[in-house]
């Protein structure tokens, strides 16, 4: 393309050069004749001119400079939700409006679990609110029936309260045992009726199960050594095996009453 152009360029010059010479002798003889020659000239110098400065063309994939983008021109910006009701989510900044948005990350949990404490199934029987224990084996509860007393069936715990009675060794531990069960349990109990209703004194008799236990307070006074297994009212064999197994347990190793006996 170079030579070419140079071969034009030479050929123009050369024709510029035979005009003038040309107009020059032509001058001597009719100066209007000369004339004639200079829209010629003018063509040819033109001509010249544009060989000299050529005017660039874009290449086919070239784009042209005032519609370059750049990188920040090709982000856009982006919004989502925070995941979850925690915010925790990461946070990544846009590259052109600068603003925060949140990212949801897979290992982030969508949504919480629920931990409640179900009541045992096993255990059928009345919910009642306990307003205190009165030593260890009688309590004051609120039923269907009102306010009433409770006598723990199968289970005996030392005297303490007892009018015209000394308080019997291990008495006040089995009240007090008794009552920081209770309070454990949030003053909430199920009763469970086996047997005889009510023992001489119109009190009520049941198995406690304090809070949402699968085991009898009444069981547990036995195996801790702190209640004498009773068997004479009537209640299920099944229970009073319970109790015998229970206070087994408790003489062999020696535990609260059964500590005294040689």
């Amino acid at each position: 393309m170079a030579r070419k152009k140079s071969t034009e360029r030479q050929l123009a010059e050369r024709f510029v050069k035979g005009m003038m010479s040309g107009s020059h002798r032509s001058g001597n003889g009719d100066g209007k004749k000369g004339l004639a020659f200079v829209p010629l000239i003018l063509v040819a110098i033109l001509c010249v001119w544009t060989q000299c400065n050529p005017v660039p063309v874009p290449l086919e994939n070239e784009q042209p400079s005032h519609n370059a983008t750049t990188l920040s021109d090709s982000v856009t910006s982006e919004s989502t939700s925070p995941v979850g009701a925690t915010g925790n989510a990461p946070v990544s900044t846009d590259v052109v409006s600068g603003e925060n948005y949140a990212v949801p990350s897979e290992s982030e949990p969508q949504f919480e679990l629920e931990t409640t404490q179900s009541s045992p199934t096993s255990i059928q029987g009345e919910r009642v609110n306990i307003e205190r224990a009165v030593d260890g084996d009688t309590l004051i509860v609120f039923s269907s029936n009102g306010r009433e007393r409770v006598r723990l069936i199968g289970a005996n715990t030392p005297e303490t309260v007892k009018k015209n009675w000394p308080v019997e060794p291990y008495g006040p531990e089995a009240s007090a045992y008794t009552k920081r069960r209770v309070a454990e349990s949030g003053n909430v109990a199920t009763l469970v009726s086996d047997g005889d209703r009510q023992d001489k004194y119109g009190r009520r008799l049941a198995f406690v199960y304090l809070g949402n236990d699968t085991v009898s307070l009444n069981e547990e006074l036995v195996r801790v050594g702190l209640a004498q297994a009773s068997l004479q009212y009537r209640f299920s064999r099944a229970m009073k095996d319970r109790l015998a197994a229970a206070e087994a347990e408790a003489k062999s190793e020696r535990r609260g009453i059964h500590s005294l006996s040689r």
